[in-house]
């Protein structure tokens, strides 16, 4: 972290409480990376997207049971489950989005609407948000699947969505190494500041929406104060290379992140103070780099996703 003269100080693993992780199970059946994960409208379900273009259903009592939902031609980079249509979107790598009616495994609607990736799909009611390799934000009527409007927000990638509803404000991190903070209701910039180094993979507003915490390629986390206008009030150097996802505990008591350095590392919330780590050489973890967390509310258990081609469950246990 950094003290409070500006330095860093030395990260290491708080060894004052005692936690204990099991590998409880290792879903496989991806031909390419996983991507992206998402859950479903049970606690215990969750879909998977990835390199192979097949997006599957799978259920944490039932390993290596998944179920394939779709196959699409080329990869998928984001998922969306939206709960009032109990449709699942998909964000398809060159070719825009499919609506999938899941449970019945066919596409209700397809809409192509960029020729660039898609990393980000978030929806507010009946609108959804999507994040194009462009640059562009565009908002889509799931309803009647037609465009309602499109904001250019950078030049580069937009990587991520968070969503906080007490200001109405949706957050977007981008390539370009910006935050940029949108007024949903007039879907104007209220905010916009270079936050990283490089990329910003992640966003998540802390489940009481006080604060923003974002994750960057320049694998540090920051954090961001919603009542103060955003000001930064913390930095963490918190792995080895680029942090490609955060995922918040039920509780909010804990956040993990996930990296390009194969690691997943969990964290005190409040402090933003290191835990655990959880590797390959101490957990029998990733191989490769891991793409994607998911911290169920089911038994509490944390879903990882990762270039390896396998998703990963474990119980961590704090004593």
């Amino acid at each position: 972290m950094l003290s409070k003269n500006g330095d860093i100080c030395k990260l290491a693993p708080d060894n004052s409480m005692a936690i204990k992780v099991e590998k409880i199970h290792s879903f496989k059946g991806h031909e390419d990376c996983v991507y992206t994960l998402e859950p479903a409208n049970r606690e215990n379900l969750f879909f998977s997207g990835a390199g192979d273009g097949m997006v599957v259903l799978w259920d944490l009592n039932k390993p290596d049971l998944g179920e394939l939902v779709a196959k699409l031609p080329n990869s998928v980079y984001a998922l969306h489950y939206h709960a009032a249509s109990n449709y699942l979107i998909a964000g398809h790598n060159y070719e825009g989005i499919h609506i999938l009616d899941w449970q019945n495994k066919k596409e209700v609607a397809s809409l192509k609407i960029t020729d660039a990736a898609i990393f980000a799909l978030l929806s507010i009611d009946n609108i959804l948000f999507v994040g194009t390799g462009s640059g562009e934000v565009i908002l889509i009527n799931i309803k009647n699947v037609q465009v309602v409007e499109k904001i250019k927000v950078s030049e580069k990638s937009i990587r991520a969505f968070s969503f906080n509803p007490v200001k109405n404000e949706l957050a977007i991190g981008a390539s370009d190494n910006h935050i940029t903070v949108l007024d949903v209701e007039h879907l104007q910039v209220k905010y916009k500041w270079e936050a990283h180094l490089n990329s910003v993979f992640s966003l998540q507003y802390t489940p009481n929406f006080d604060y923003l915490i974002s994750t960057s390629r320049d694998a540090r986390i920051k954090v961001w104060d919603v009542r103060g206008g955003y000001a930064q009030v913390n930095e963490v150097v918190a792995h080895l290379f680029a942090i490609n996802h955060l995922s918040f505990r039920a509780d909010g008591r804990y956040f993990a992140t996930c990296s390009m350095d194969k690691s997943i590392k969990v964290w005190d919330a409040a402090e933003q103070r290191l835990l655990k780590v959880i590797d390959k050489s101490r957990h029998a973890g990733h191989g490769t780099s891991v793409n994607r967390l998911w911290w169920s509310s089911y038994q509490n258990l944390l879903v990882s996703a990762s270039d390896d081609r396998t998703i990963s469950v474990w119980n961590i246990i704090f004593e």
